[in-house]
């Protein structure tokens, strides 16, 4: 079958389409025939930092048709439409435990599914499992353009947050970003006095970050007393000083959260907690997939380099069996 390859070279893997063989689904896993892929940052992280070894399939989010069950799986029959969160998912077939599948909602085109899940997961596990985010708090959203924010600033929305408050680099992003349930879109480079003000001098309660260590000083500066702040991702850098006596004066929870370090079984409960709060929101419209564009499998090279170019709000989406 096919599938996108990241070939390990110096200065980082080039990005192909290769031929590896079909996986055949174990005890309680099911084979999915695969019709779209989203495509993560996280994958860019990898792909650079790929200098030597053995090429390896890449994709962590994917959506398709069951093709066959192995022994013991019975969530879901042949021919079923399902999402599913696992390694491998850019490629023709995929083979997962059923728990980490979640049906399609009949409203969803292939290419919605397949990006719809990782952050989903991802912005929910940062949200309501580790932030405890309640109706009526604050919450601040950097990176509000990328997947996850996206996704973020509706969840945000569906809890009944008090204030959504998006960050962008970009005036122009932060004007469409109103529509995904932001109240208040801020300047990345207005830092905290820019939440200050709008938030009447408080700050906010939660704070979903995406950029990293370059933002963390002001991070804290613009959290509340009690605030909760969840590190996703490290677009801009790994590293940043923290003024721990501003993180005791106003008793900051620093929460960091990733699913390179969780068991499948972790995995597992983050995708069925989201399933069980989500779904139906996505089945009745409140939540939608946001789909920048796609890419044919043959053009995920050029789906890498849109990426890195930064240009998009939402998903980018390869289309692997349409």
């Amino acid at each position: 079958m096919r599938a996108v390859m990241f070939m390990p070279r110096a200065g980082g893997a080039s990005v192909e389409v290769g031929e590896v063989a079909q996986p055949s689904p174990a005890p309680g896993e099911l084979l999915v025939r695969v019709r779209a892929a989203g495509l993560n940052r996280g994958e860019m992280s990898i792909r650079r930092s790929l200098t030597s070894g053995a090429p390896q399939q890449t994709g962590i989010e994917f959506a398709g048709e069951v093709a066959a069950s192995g022994t013991g799986a019975t969530r879901f029959k042949p021919g079923d439409r399902v999402m599913g969160h696992w390694r491998g998912g850019q490629a023709e077939f995929v083979a997962a435990d059923e728990r980490l599948l979640v049906p399609v909602p009949p409203r969803l085109s292939w290419i919605e599914a397949g990006a719809w899940l990782n952050v989903f997961v991802t912005a929910h596990d940062a949200i309501v499992s580790n932030a405890g985010l309640k109706a009526g708090e604050s919450i601040l959203i950097n990176a509000a353009s990328s997947g996850i924010g996206v996704a973020a600033l509706q969840i945000a929305r569906l809890l009944g947050a008090g204030m959504v408050i998006g960050s962008s680099r970009s005036s122009a992003k932060l004007e469409k970003l109103r529509q995904y349930g932001m109240h208040k879109g801020v300047l990345a480079d207005a830092g905290a006095p820019a939440i200050a003000e709008v938030t009447g001098g408080k700050g906010v309660d939660v704070l979903i970050d995406s950029v990293g260590g370059a933002a963390l000083a002001q991070n804290l500066a613009a959290l509340a007393v009690r605030g909760r702040m969840v590190s996703v991702g490290r677009l801009a850098s790994n590293t940043g000083e923290i003024d721990l006596d501003l993180l005791a004066l106003k008793r900051i929870r620093l929460i960091g959260v990733t699913f390179r370090t969780r068991s499948k079984e972790e995995r597992i409960e983050c995708v069925q907690r989201c399933a069980t709060d989500l779904w139906q929101a996505l089945a009745d419209g409140r939540l939608q997939p946001v789909v920048h564009r796609s890419f044919r499998m043959e053009e995920v090279k050029a789906a890498h380099e849109y990426m890195e170019r930064d240009e998009h709000i939402g998903k980018l989406v390869i289309e692997i069996g349409l």
